[in-house]
């Protein structure tokens, strides 16, 4: 799906992430749906400005680790999430890792059953 209906359900995909994330992990708080639906867009802006630069110029860490610093660079996009949004609180560096690994197990399973490959 491209264009505008693409986006609209990426958006809704990692809504959602990000709802079943605030539930399951504490430490992770939103003030309400918009607050939510914020966040998720936010993040995405994030993801896809910020995060491809810092990849870059973690790499040498992500090789030596063998991929696991991935998850800390994921921590540190939704901590940093947390830290600009007023409403969406990211309280410490466990909640942003367990919230990463929430987010992104949540929206590969529903990009997965929305549009199989």
């Amino acid at each position: 799906m491209n264009g505008f209906a693409g986006f609209l359900l990426r958006w809704f995909v990692v809504s959602l992430a990000l709802w079943v994330a605030v539930a399951l992990v504490p430490g992770l708080h939103a003030e309400g749906t918009g607050a939510l639906l914020l966040a998720a867009l936010l993040l995405g802006g994030v993801n896809a400005f910020l995060r491809p630069i810092l990849f870059w110029l973690t790499l040498p860490i992500t090789v030596l680790t063998m991929g696991v610093f991935l998850l800390f660079l994921n921590a540190m996009m939704l901590g940093l999430v947390g830290w600009i949004l007023p409403g969406f609180a990211v309280e410490g560096v466990f909640p942003a890792v367990f919230g990463a690994i929430v987010v992104s197990l949540v929206s590969l399973v529903l990009n997965r059953a929305i549009a199989p490959r």
